[in-house]
């Protein structure tokens, strides 16, 4: 028993991110959860090449490497215009449910009736790269790039010495330390928690012969990189001066947006097309760079930044957005959940706590805007930076497990924007309700894919996380506030349902959230996670009901209480319940029915036991993701088995490394993985709950110190 507070400081600033080499699966970022600046050991985005984010080996050869040093935002996105104009009709294929044609919006095969459709429709809209800042050194030269007889010349490695760079996770700061030509450069950058600005202070820019370029590229509709080089003549980029700095104008097609440039000690020059720069007039340079938009085009124009545009910054003050960022996230690390490990013996104790602080880090920048986020955040695009809602419960729900529900309302409020198309959805299918999209972006609109319409565990997902929220907060308005949503979500689900002799069954057609029976999802039904899901998502619904003084409705209780049994061959519980039965590739969800659930009365916990087991035997661990580690351990909490849930979440597979930025790492196209670090945190906040409530939480021994976790779900 621990008499004293955990030291918040302290426990942070072990897990400070320190590197003295460039490690290019490593960079750091700072954000708010709507902007993500990710930087390079010069502390800007001076060498982009040095940590590449490479292409699928299925992509076309033309498509370049991306760069895991991005600027981007929750607000910014781009269409290209296609050869004409498409309708989502084309990528249809229909399904027969209970007599009827049931339509769907599938991928369509080269060569195929609606392929140019389909792939416009997955290309666009995808998220823009904003810009790249970055140092580039003064040489002299004849060939003059822009003025003075100087040119200026990309950074390499090579160019700098004595690099140390450390990322303070208690300021949300980033100190950047090397020498150029002999000379000591310090730069902090920083960006300001409730604005879309980042603020970097220089000292020595002058005498070490380095100036500051920011260059804009085209928008990409490449999978993995947000940025185009080579299109100069498809955008435009105008420079003004204004009281106090510069406005810098961006269009792209129909998107627009603004950066709005203030400076100390530079002056600002357009010397290319696309590229300004900042050349240092004395040794000490204070820049603030701010990014809005009016929401032109695909662009977003987000509750939280509407008017920003006419009260951008026109002070190179970087320091108060220093000050800012400071004062933010101390505030953050003070609030809320704690857990500290250190004092345990196990070395793999300090490894998860480091995991877990990181992890608050990462998602907090990357996973708390006003969108669901993209796999890879902030940093990089990936799914050419659409999000998908089957995700959203991995990258969130730790938020109020955390005791910081006010960072998952945000993007809770995106559900009640796009509920017109989930209806739409849904009524086109012949259902009642609201039928939840799986892949989109800024626009409104279903991506077709020939597995993700025909998930379902999305659905549930918006009652799970509102529920969060209320049980945190008991906050009366947001329950009315969020009633329509969880309502309309609760009448897709009892109406898809299907009565048989044996109950209610889920599918055909069906891809279960282990995607590996996708090609057979014409005749897959009843995996068990999206059976339990659905039991627990309409009780919960007719709970909100009686919470708000109105009588249940009959029918969710009716298909909530006769689900189908989870099917059980050779005595455990198989992915679905028509052969193959199980395939061991992909995620084991199956586990997730006794896990992310909770126990609602429709698993053995003896045959879940023995399912989990026999998933250790012999899985195809190179196949899973970063989630199932997490999914895995919160399956074996609920078994009161603390031990195995330590081991799966300190697994040394390949999709289960965290990196020394924080990030889970997957693959060369998917460098970060947000939902392992969601889902982390969403484990160990099951753990240190259930160790709370006198449970088993964590391994006997292990010196554990909690406070702050709220009951949850």
């Amino acid at each position: 028993m621990h008499s004293q507070p955990i030291d918040r400081r302290a426990l942070v600033r072990r897990h400070d991110v320190e590197q003295t080499t460039l490690d290019p699966r490593s960079p750091v970022t700072v954000g708010n959860g709507e902007l993500g600046f990710t930087v390079d050991l010069t502390g800007l985005q001076s060498m982009p090449g040095e940590y590449p984010v490479h292409k699928r080996g299925h992509e076309p050869d033309r498509d370049a490497p991306g760069t895991l040093l991005g600027t981007q935002t929750q607000w910014a996105w781009h269409s290209i215009a296609g050869e004409r104009e498409y309708a989502l009709e084309e990528t249809t294929r229909r399904y027969e449910v209970d007599g009827r044609l049931v339509p769907y919006l599938e991928e369509s095969r080269r060569g195929t009736a609606g392929y140019d459709a389909n792939r416009w429709f997955r290309a666009n809209p995808h998220r823009l790269d904003l810009g790249r800042i970055g140092f580039v050194a003064v040489t002299d030269d004849e060939d003059d790039e822009g003025g003075g007889g100087e040119r200026l010349v990309a950074l390499r490695p090579a160019d700098l010495t004595d690099t140390r760079q450390v990322l303070d996770l208690w300021s949300g700061t980033v100190d950047s330390a090397f020498s150029h030509r002999d000379v000591p450069v310090r730069v902090r950058t920083a960006v300001h928690p409730t604005r879309d600005r980042i603020g970097v202070t220089v000292r020595s820019a002058l005498a070490a012969g380095l100036a500051i370029a920011v260059d804009f590229p085209y928008g990409s509709s490449d999978w993995h990189n947000a940025a185009d080089w080579d299109s100069p003549d498809a955008h435009s980029t105008s420079v003004t001066t204004v009281p106090g700095g510069w406005l810098v104008e961006r269009v792209l097609d129909g998107s627009t947006y603004r950066v709005h440039v203030a400076a100390t000690g530079a002056d600002l020059a357009h010397v290319a097309p696309h590229r300004v720069v900042l050349r240092p007039t004395a040794d000490d340079v204070d820049v603030v760079v701010e990014l809005t938009t009016d929401g032109q085009g695909d662009m977003v124009l987000l509750p939280s930044r509407a008017g920003h545009a006419d009260t951008a910054t026109t002070a190179g003050d970087a320091q108060e957005v220093h000050r800012a960022a400071a004062a933010h996230w101390q505030g953050f690390w003070e609030s809320g959940a704690a857990l500290r490990l250190a004092g345990t013996d196990d070395p793999r104790a300090l490894e998860l706590e480091r995991r877990v602080v990181l992890s608050q880090y990462v998602t907090a920048v990357n996973c708390a805007g006003s969108l669901p986020p993209q796999e890879t955040g902030l940093v990089c695009s990936s799914w050419r930076g659409k999000f998908h809602l089957e995700m959203h419960w991995w990258h969130a729900a730790h938020f109020p497990m955390w005791g910081r529900p006010e960072l998952l309302r945000p993007s809770l409020g995106w559900y009640r924007r796009a509920l017109p198309l989930a209806r739409d959805t849904a009524h086109a299918q012949g259902y009642a309700g609201a039928r939840w999209p799986k892949q989109l972006g800024s626009v409104l609109r279903e991506t077709p894919s020939s597995i993700g319409v025909h998930l379902v565990w999305q659905q549930p997902h918006v009652v799970y996380l509102s529920e969060l929220v209320h049980r945190v907060t008991g906050d009366d308005a947001f329950l009315r506030e969020q009633a329509e949503v969880v309502f309309a979500s609760a009448e897709f689900m009892a109406d898809f349902a299907q009565e048989g002799p044996d109950g209610f069954t889920l599918g055909p057609p069906l891809v279960p959230a282990q995607e590996s029976y996708a090609g057979e999802r014409a005749r897959l039904s009843n995996p068990p996670f999206e059976l339990a899901y659905w039991r627990w998502a309409l009780r919960t619904a007719n709970a909100w009901r009686e919470r708000l003084g109105l009588p249940v409705q009959e029918r969710w209780a009716e298909v909530a209480e006769g689900m189908v049994a989870p099917h059980v061959r050779d005595g455990v519980y198989t992915g679905v319940d028509v052969e193959p039965y199980t395939i061991r590739t992909d995620h084991p969800s199956m586990l997730g029915a006794l896990g992310i659930v909770p126990d609602v009365g429709l698993v053995d916990p003896d045959v879940m036991r023995a399912t989990y087991l026999d998933v250790l035997r012999d899985w195809d661990w190179t196949s899973t993701w970063g989630w199932d580690y997490p999914m895995m351990a919160m399956t074996a909490t609920r078994l009161g088995e603390p031990g195995w849930a330590v081991d799966a979440l300190m697994d040394a597979a390949g999709k289960n490394v965290v990196l020394p930025n924080g990030h889970n790492h997957q693959t060369g196209s998917l460098p970060l993985y947000l939902p392992g670090n969601g889902g982390l945190l969403a484990a160990v906040a099951l753990m240190a709950r259930t160790h709370l409530d006198g449970g088993a939480g964590f391994p006997s021994g292990w010196d554990v110190q909690l406070e702050g976790f709220p009951a949850t779900v």
